[in-house]
């Protein structure tokens, strides 16, 4: 355990009001935000993925932000390597870190650590990159649930980079990767953390999440993801599995209409807002933080107490 850095963390679905709380948690208690989103890494990627603009970020620092390429990798390791290396630097400055986002896997490996598996042979790796480009994931989830049911049961049909892992850790070493990562439960834990999650109500949610769609392609999402095929990024790179940017490039390659690509890009968003709110509460000690009553976000004032006690005791 890191005792010299205790971390709060803002947490939840999509549109549940993480970036606002957490840019004003940082004003009041001169804090530097680590964004835990795997897709705002990415350089170009900046409607559809929400990203803060510089003035939506008040002069606050914002790290992990517009950090690689399209086409470079970026999982859950490097996400840690390169947090720990922030976080030590931010407390070097004596200033708070908040860690803002809604990719809990990320957040699990940085409080827990990475569970260590032995790495999939290549050759391996590459059969099932071509049969998951050949849209083979659901079959490949079902051939997963066969071997390591666990591991399958956690991982949705068509999450092509766990299911490539677990899948490829057993066709590689016929290691079950769910028993790995249940011895790994005992580790250590890395940091000390508050984990706020904020709970907006579904139908609240689900209105702020129709609101934020629309505005996207309002904005030019649609010439976001041309400006990016353009540039040579496709569909099957990792960076084009955030929400919305293959079914833009459909709709630009004619295979369905911009009204077809936003419905679907609607339902996927709320699907995903859902999956993100169970995998916080199974997965992490999560406060939950519901907005006050006739309210559609959390305000400041509720979080106040607990993050005093936190920080300040």
């Amino acid at each position: 355990m890191n005792k010299g850095t205790a971390l709060l963390c803002v947490v939840g679905p999509t549109a549940s009001g993480k970036s606002d709380l957490a840019i004003e948690l940082a004003l009041k208690y001169q804090a530097e935000i680590i964004s835990l989103d795997a897709s705002q890494v990415y350089r170009g990627f900046d409607i559809g993925t929400g990203k803060v603009t510089p003035e939506e970020m008040k002069g606050v620092p914002h790290h992990l932000i517009d950090c690689v390429e399209p086409d470079e990798r970026f999982d859950a390791g490097v996400f840690v390597q390169k947090a720990d290396q922030l976080i030590h630097e931010i407390q070097a400055r004596s200033n708070k870190v908040i860690i803002c986002g809604g990719t809990g896997l990320y957040l699990k490996a940085l409080l827990q650590g990475l569970c260590e598996a032995p790495s999939v042979l290549p050759e391996i790796e590459a059969k099932l990159e071509a049969r998951l480009d050949q849209g083979e994931a659901e079959i490949l989830h079902t051939e997963l649930a066969q071997v390591d049911p666990k591991a399958a049961a956690k991982i949705m049909p068509k999450d092509r980079q766990r299911i490539s892992r677990a899948l490829g850790v057993y066709l590689s070493h016929g290691i079950v990767l769910s028993e790995l990562q249940a011895q790994h439960q005992f580790a250590e834990k890395r940091y000390p953390a508050l984990i706020l999650g904020l709970d907006p109500a579904r139908e609240r949610l689900n209105e702020r999440i129709a609101r934020r769609v629309k505005l996207m392609w309002d904005l030019g999402f649609l010439d976001e993801v041309k400006r990016l095929n353009d540039a040579g990024h496709q569909s099957a790179l990792r960076s084009m599995g955030a929400i919305g940017y293959r079914l833009a490039l459909s709709a630009l390659e004619g295979e369905m209409t911009v009204a077809e690509a936003q419905e679907k890009m609607l339902y996927a968003t709320r699907q995903y807002a859902r999956r993100q709110r169970r995998y916080f509460n199974k997965q992490l000690p999560t406060q939950w933080i519901q907005p006050l009553a006739g309210e559609d976000k959390i305000k400041l004032e509720q979080v106040l107490p607990l993050v005093d006690a936190w920080w300040l005791e």
